[in-house]
């Protein structure tokens, strides 16, 4: 979700400082833009790393039978998606 965020504050940024020509007193939209561009950017790398970012948790169990003559192995992998 946040990369789609990120994305869609990227494009609003470029097309209000790259396809808009507003004049708008006190309000500089060319630096408007930038910064939604760059806010955008931000957002969009920090979803892409906590979306590469994976957790995961091994758990073995060992059980040996009476001297030795019998074994039982159970391994269990669960990945963890951190949201």
């Amino acid at each position: 979700m946040s990369m789609g965020t990120g994305v869609v504050l990227f494009v609003l940024g470029a097309i209000l400082a790259f396809g808009l020509e507003l004049d708008i007193p006190a309000v500089n939209d060319d630096f408007i833009g930038y910064l939604l561009m760059g806010a955008g950017l931000v957002v969009f790398i920090i979803g892409l790393v906590l979306m590469t970012r994976r957790r995961s948790a091994v758990e073995r169990t060992r059980t040996v039978g009476d001297a030795g003559t019998s074994q039982h192995v159970t391994e269990r992998r669960t990945d963890v998606d951190p949201y």
